[in-house]
């Protein structure tokens, strides 16, 4: 099929796909952490920490079953935050919404986007990357999707996957992860330099190295293939 093709009718494939998610969904587990999202990253060097808090009607439309919001402030300065907000599963009405179209919702203009690379276990996994502003207030996102085995930067992914395991394994849990990394602008200029936009970045990127190995710490486990292999046999024995 010619990948032009492909690309506009995609969403409509994902869109009767979700339909079928949306009368499956009863059928999906609830799946717990292993770990309290409350160990993720509470400390960092140099940095005063304070929490953030999701307001009830805030946390009804994002629809998350858990999650952690800090702030890391350098003396009076906000320099970054995080946040991990974790689905137990997803269905209509609960689910992720992607930071693209959040932060434009809550004023940020996005200027750049673009892609990241970060380290975990040996393997190194996309995460995205967009450069914002918000009045004088300039910042360099990540954001990435994070379970079932799996990191994911493409929103297009993220759905497939999600549906294929909510019809083949029955359960869905994810977590949302996001670094927001402050630049520190001289207020004589509307956009902040090369240098100052590279180090907002690369805290980012050290922030987030330390953040992804501890989400997946806390993360559901999943069976080993082994084990998988073996239940399906059970299971198969089973019905004979």
């Amino acid at each position: 099929m010619d990948k032009q093709i492909l690309q506009r009718y995609l969403p409509s494939i994902l869109l009767i796909v979700g339909i079928v998610l949306v009368w499956s969904a009863r059928s999906q587990s609830a799946v717990p952490l292993a770990g309290s999202l409350q160990t993720l990253l509470p400390t960092y060097s140099g940095f005063t920490v304070k929490e953030q808090t999701v307001s009830a009607e805030e946390r009804k439309v994002a629809g998350m079953t858990d999650y952690v919001a800090r702030s890391f402030w350098h003396d009076t300065t906000i320099a970054f935050t995080t946040y991990v907000g974790y689905y137990d599963r997803q269905t209509q009405g609960k689910s992720m919404h992607s930071p693209r179209n959040c932060l434009p919702g809550a004023g940020w203009e996005i200027l750049s986007t673009d892609t990241a690379l970060i380290k975990m276990g040996g393997q190194l996994h996309v995460v995205n990357k967009y450069f914002l502003k918000n009045g004088p207030y300039q910042a360099v996102v990540l954001y990435w999707y994070q379970g079932r085995g799996r990191v994911v930067a493409s929103e297009y992914a993220v759905k497939w996957n999600l549906l294929r395991d909510a019809a083949l394994e029955g359960h869905t849990e994810e977590a949302l992860v996001r670094v927001v990394s402050f630049v520190s602008p001289d207020s004589a200029v509307a956009i902040a330099s090369p240098k100052q936009i590279a180090d907002a970045e690369k805290l980012a990127l050290d922030v987030g190295a330390l953040l992804m190995p501890q989400v997946e710490r806390v993360l559901p486990k999943r069976p080993a293939a082994g084990a998988v292999a073996t239940t399906r046999a059970e299971l198969h024995v089973g019905l004979r």
